[in-house]
């Protein structure tokens, strides 16, 4: 249901180094936010459904890091990482890394607006050294895994506002 309410859109224009994802969600500001900066809450929506993550650490603050893997079915591990740099309740900038795929880091800048209704919208613009790069993350299949994280997201922003109420 919410995925047809709040579509995710991933834009790639050809040419540009950029990645600009919008996406919608029903709760309010703080606990889309807190749902993108508690490690513990990241963990159990970000990436596909069907992957493990495995947390390292999550330290979602100006100068913090973070580092975790996805482990598929199988058993393979898909490890990432990166720097935070700003944290504040609109605007969390970071660095983004596949250790598979070494010295090619994006930065990512993810903005948190307070929409009519209790709703929040999350624009994100990720930045990559270059055209090629980018194409390598867009042909990674990473809007599938996007996507499906954002449901799973649907899925506990509910959990969070009754635990909040409460």
């Amino acid at each position: 249901m919410n995925a047809q309410r709040n579509p995710t859109t991933v834009t790639a224009e050809p040419g540009t180094p950029f990645i600009d994802i919008v996406r919608e969600f029903d709760a309010p500001l703080e606990l889309v936010f807190r749902a993108h900066t508690d490690g513990d809450l990241v963990a159990q929506w970000l990436g596909p459904r069907a992957y493990e993550i495995v947390l390292d650490h999550y330290d979602a603050r100006s100068g913090g890091s973070w580092a975790y893997a996805h482990r598929d079915p199988q058993g393979a591990e898909y490890g990432f990482r990166g720097t935070f740099h700003t944290v504040s309740p609109e605007l969390v900038v970071q660095t983004f890394e596949f250790d598979g795929y070494p010295g090619h880091v994006a930065l990512e800048s993810a903005r948190f607006e307070a929409l009519d209704g209790g709703r929040t919208r999350v624009s994100t613009r990720a930045v990559y050294q270059s055209v090629e790069d980018r194409d390598g993350m867009v042909a990674s299949g990473m809007e599938g895994g996007l996507t499906e994280g954002y449901q799973r997201l649907d899925d506990l922003l509910p959990t969070l506002a009754a635990t909040s109420a409460s």
